[in-house]
């Protein structure tokens, strides 16, 4: 697959302002397409927030999301009702 094959199609929806947002920064930074600029940013806003993107292969729990702790360990806790 080349560098510029996608796999995944993603589809969004974007109010006005977001879309003449995206279109003055794309400007600006000369991006060939509003597509190429969404992933940049997408990349950028990842990056910013400590996230790294997954390597091929990688699992839910090789990040902490998912820790194959038993189902009950996952259950919300439970309220105590105090007597009146």
């Amino acid at each position: 697959m080349s560098a510029l094959a996608r796999g995944e199609r993603l589809q969004i929806m974007l109010t006005r302002e977001e879309v003449e947002a995206l279109d003055n920064w794309r400007f600006e930074k000369r991006m060939p397409s509003r597509a190429s600029a969404v992933r940049e940013l997408l990349k950028r806003g990842l990056t910013a927030e400590g996230f790294a993107l997954a390597d091929k292969g990688s699992k839910s729990s090789d990040y902490g999301l998912l820790d194959g702790e038993d189902e009950a360990a996952r259950e919300p806790p439970r309220r105590s009702v105090k007597a009146t």
